[in-house]
């Protein structure tokens, strides 16, 4: 067991190690939120919450990558203020959240390493991989949030960019100026009249061995003067060489490998083994490139103790220019050496980074390697924050003195964003042809501006104008004038500022829309404009014409009253006008001239009429649909026109639907009225089920049965024997009659123990069919059980003293228990109130028989 204990210490110790050398790789303990623009601190939020980290967790991650305490406060500060100016809001909750479940993960490690036995041993070493690969992983997430906070060297990802390589190409021709050495091997190639090729390496003497020629010494000469020393050596053996029948030519086989050393301030230095094709580029990017302290403007090539060649990477990474980049031969030394001065530009330029400057550049040059300004770019002036013997200190550079300024070691440019507003805008609106913002010239006065705006609109209100306008303090004033006077000059113009917005209204601006209304049996009713000269005709066709029942005689118009009396009691309220009209609208005689606001309503004819039709099915002789003769037909004549009941007929359970009118035919028909009543009514009727305890499956039912349902309870029995009387109801459109045949059972729902139907028996009882359902169950409100009947009629039990009295059960009924309403249980609360309203009851009655 000690064993176990000592293995999960030794395990935590060496994730614990891991995990402070993992972050201690990068380190922000030099980073000056004060320098820190509002734009990098919005980058760090928006990163930080991509990765889902809070605000708590973001400073936690900032001290465990060194960042001062005090830094973090000026962090956290900056943060809340930056969150504030964007509305956006911490996410504090989802920090708490994140806490408990480290918690837990840490818990459940505990347990597990609590309880590992030797099985499991491997797998905890699996385990220790794959917490070293979160460590990994947290690694990069604090680099890809905090990484906007420490600044980019420039040209320092160029060598370290595994994607790019910059490996000689191996396979063109041989360059004339190529140095010859050991190992290297030459193609010696021989046309014309004499055809021989040779493949010989040189020695480590710098010598190669030609046939029938002997040895040749090319060490250290280039492709050049070595082919011009192999032609001389070889035309003593080929004559063709010397009277230009042969030809020769000599090309570099194998490339011989050269070592180079690489020293100073680079990311890997050391000596390194590469092609002898290769530059200064292929060493640097080979060493992974100057290290952060290392200088890319004054790196040396030395070649036998003497500086052959010194480099500045600007020129490529800046320019694309390969200055310098000389090919490199054996035992050559390359020197990177500490940076001189260094400075840094953030903000508005479209390359932000830390730039190395070497004497004699400028500002201007600053800001020609951070790529110049942007659009939004601040450029008349730029704050500096420089470094002193003390302390540190601001200073602005004028964009007079960009090309004199001298950057110093340690400066840091801020390029700040333009103003957002105009210097030269002014505005203007309402009633003219193009409004919109204009320029600001001199001595723009309203009537121009006016003018440039293409002039005032034919609507244009010309009695009053106005300009709003800001004063020195920026607070508003009001300017109001008359443009048409302005126009003509009757009164002195109005000279116009800077941000003033001038606002010309329309005559519609400032009045109700003018609308009429036209109602009735017309075939498009409704709302619309208004016209001058507008007549009674005219506002009809508009509204599509008369509909086939409508009289064109007593049409009404009712008009608003403008001047009526308050204080009297009969004052008119409307105008009334009666008019007719041709049908045909033809143009005749004095025309009723409309005015705004007016409301035309067109009648019906007296005697027009659409068809209303009924329909009969079941036991009757001929069923289906019928058309209503006359208004005051009924039941009993509908059931004679169709041929009477036939002997299966059951007329006890006749039922007559009564839906309402169609909304089609609610538009047609002059008499139909609204069913909104009806629907209240069983609205009201559904409120006082569900208050006497409809509250369960059982109560949707209802529910959906008191909204659906139509029926509206008739005896057809006794209205076929006594037609015309009291029960035999006046038929409606869309009334559906229904007889069926003889019912043999009734149907037993709700809070009852086994809901079914029961073979109807005569002479049984409303009791009998409820124990026959298995009597109630112990949720039913038995008082409140009824009976509906299958015309649709209800019949509920009734109750006197301790009796009960249960409705009549016809073949076809259905019985249905409610279910009693729920009760709140009496709580301790409720006790105590209870027992309080007692004990004072009683103290009272004590003081009174006192």
């Amino acid at each position: 067991m000690n064993v176990k204990k000592f293995l999960a210490v030794l395990f935590l110790f060496s994730i614990i190690i891991f995990s402070r050398t993992a972050f201690a790789q990068v380190n922000y303990s030099d980073t000056k939120v004060d320098d820190l623009t509002d734009v990098q601190i919005r980058q760090l939020i928006q990163r930080a919450e991509s990765m889902g980290y809070s605000d708590a967790q973001l400073e936690q991650l900032a001290a465990a990558q060194g960042m001062k305490p005090e830094e973090i406060q000026k962090l956290r500060l900056r943060v809340e203020k930056i969150r504030k100016q964007d509305g956006s809001v911490s996410s504090s909750e989802q920090n708490s959240s994140s806490n408990e479940q480290s918690q837990n993960r840490n818990q459940s490690n505990e347990r597990s390493y609590s309880n590992q036995t030797d099985s499991t041993r491997k797998n905890n070493l699996n385990k220790k991989d794959q917490i070293q690969s979160e460590q990994d992983r947290k690694k990069q997430e604090a680099e890809t949030i905090l990484g906007g906070l420490k600044p980019k060297i420039f040209g320092l990802e160029v060598f370290k960019n595994d994607n790019q390589t910059f490996e000689p190409n191996l396979r063109m021709a041989t360059p004339k100026s190529y140095i010859v050495g050991p190992d290297d091997e030459l193609l010696i190639d021989l046309t014309g009249d004499n055809e021989a090729n040779y493949r010989l390496k040189v020695s480590p003497d710098g010598t190669i061995r030609l046939q029938y020629v002997g040895l040749i010494s090319v060490g250290g000469l280039s492709i050049e003067q070595a082919t011009s020393k192999i032609r001389s050596a070889m035309t003593k053996t080929y004559a063709g060489l010397r009277t230009g029948r042969s030809n020769i030519a000599v090309n570099l086989g194998n490339i011989r490998g050269i070592k180079i050393v690489l020293t100073g301030e680079v990311t890997r230095p050391g000596t390194y083994t590469l092609s002898s094709l290769s530059t200064v580029f292929n060493a640097l990017y080979a060493c992974g490139g100057p290290n952060e302290n290392g200088s890319f403007r004054k790196i040396q090539v030395i070649r036998n103790n003497k500086v052959i060649s010194t480099i500045d990477t600007y020129d490529y990474l800046i320019y694309g220019i390969q200055k310098g980049n000389i090919r490199l031969q054996d035992q050559d030394i390359i020197n990177v050496p500490v940076y001189e001065t260094r400075i840094e530009i953030v903000g508005e330029v479209k390359r932000s980074a830390l730039f190395e400057i070497i004497k004699g550049e400028m500002f201007e040059d600053v800001l020609q390697f951070a790529g110049g300004f942007r659009t939004q770019a601040y450029s008349a002036k730029v704050k500096v924050l420089q470094n002193t013997d003390k302390e540190r200190r601001i200073t602005d550079i004028l964009n007079s003195e960009f090309k004199t300024y001298t950057p110093r070691n340690g400066d840091k440019y801020i390029v700040e964003s333009i103003l957002d507003r105009f210097e030269n805008r002014i505005e203007i609106l309402g009633a003219v042809f193009r409004p919109g913002q204009y320029e600001l010239s001199k001595g723009l006065t309203v009537k121009s501006l006016i003018n440039k705006a293409d002039g005032l609109k034919e609507d244009a209100f010309l009695n009053r104008g106005y300009i709003n306008r800001l004063n020195s303090d920026n607070t508003l004033a009001l300017l109001s004038f008359d443009v048409a006077k302005i126009m003509d000059g009757r009164e002195t113009d109005i000279p116009l500022q800077r941000e003033d917005r001038v606002t010309i209204s329309s005559l519609f601006d400032l009045r109700d829309e003018y609308k009429i209304n036209i109602q009735g049996e017309v075939r498009f009713p409704g709302e619309f404009d208004y016209a001058d000269n507008m007549n009674l005709e005219d506002a009809i066709q508009i509204a599509g014409g008369f509909r086939e029942g409508a009289t064109p005689s007593r049409i009404e118009v009712s008009r608003r009253v403008m001047n009526s009396d308050a204080s009297s009691i009969t004052a008119k309220t409307a105008d009334v006008f009666i008019v007719n009209v041709d049908k045909n609208l033809k143009l005749q005689g004095d025309r009723f001239i409309l005015k705004p606001f007016d409301v035309v309503s067109v009648r019906s004819s007296e005697g027009y009429s659409v068809q209303k039709q009924v329909k009969v099915e079941g036991e009757v002789l001929y069923p289906g649909i019928y058309t209503i003769l006359q208004k005051n037909e009924r039941i009993s004549d509908l059931i004679k026109r169709a041929g009477g009941l036939t002997p299966t007929a059951y007329a006890d359970g006749a039922s007559l639907k009564r839906p309402g009118p169609d909304k089609s035919t609610t538009k047609k028909d002059k008499n139909a009225i609204d069913n909104k009543e009806e629907n209240d009514k069983k609205l009201m009727a559904l409120k006082r089920a569900q208050e006497s305890g409809a509250k369960d499956t059982t109560s949707a039912v209802i529910e959906e049965k008191l909204i659906q349902s139509d029926l509206v309870g008739i005896d057809l029995k006794k209205i076929l024997s006594k037609p015309e009387s009291r029960v035999d109801l006046i038929l409606e459109d869309g009334d559906n009659i229904r007889v069926p045949k003889q019912l043999q059972t009734v149907k037993v729902t709700g809070e009852v123990l086994n809901p079914n139907s029961i073979v109807y028996a005569p002479g049984r009882g409303f009791k009998q069919y409820l124990n026959g359902a298995g009597g109630f169950t112990r949720n039913a409100l038995r008082s409140g059980a009824y009976i509906k009947y299958a015309n649709g009629s209800v019949e509920a039990s009734k109750s006197f003293l301790f009796f009960n009295n249960y409705p009549k059960v016809k073949p076809g009924a259905e019985i249905l228990v409610p279910r009693r309403a729920e009760r709140e249980r009496m709580t301790a609360a409720s006790w105590i109130g209870i027992g309080t309203a007692f004990a004072s009851l009683a103290a009272v009655i004590v003081s009174i028989l006192r």
